[in-house]
């Protein structure tokens, strides 16, 4: 289903209800207290060494996905993609590439020059989407997910080459 222009912007407060009530409707969702998405809405200010962003997404009306990545203060300029739910129904219609391309602005726009994230080996469609922006497998966490038991592919983009080439524009 191609959702019509979805709207990407920075998670509120009153969205978080929103957000809980969506990850828990998805199984492979990372499934963090309501708390801790609290605690990231307005966190990316915060003048600590790991800095947050927390982006939801709506179309027609409703919060279809939402985002949550940071970045660590360091030499490195490394970002972290931590998180990309988007409803069923939702899926392959560009809110998962509009929120991934936000949290890579948004990672390098706080110094990051590269973005990893980790993904589920089995979870082809959402492999097939970090592929298509240019994220490449560089290794495997045997066992890192529960529920069931499976591997994480780690996976790295070069948030430089992907400015360079547009392949992460939303």
């Amino acid at each position: 289903m191609r959702i019509e222009g979805p709207r990407v912007r920075a998670a509120e407060a009153a969205d978080v209800g929103r957000v809980v009530a969506l990850e828990r409707g998805i199984a492979e969702a990372p499934h963090w207290a309501e708390a801790e998405y609290a605690a990231m809405v307005d966190v990316g200010k915060a003048g600590s060494a790991v800095r947050r962003c927390f982006f939801v997404a709506e179309a027609e009306g409703r919060l279809v996905g939402f985002a949550v990545g940071k970045v660590i203060g360091s030499s490195e300029g490394l970002g972290e993609l931590e998180s990309v739910a988007v409803e069923a129904v939702a899926r392959r219609g560009g809110v998962g590439k509009a929120l991934c391309a936000a949290v890579g602005g948004w990672c390098r726009e706080w110094g990051a020059a590269r973005l990893e994230l980790e993904v589920r080996a089995g979870s082809a469609g959402a492999i097939s989407l970090y592929a298509g922006l240019g994220f490449e497998v560089v290794g495997r966490r045997v066992g890192y997910y529960r529920e069931p038991v499976e591997d994480a592919l780690l996976m790295r983009l070069d948030l430089r080459g992907a400015e360079e080439s547009g392949s992460l524009s939303g």
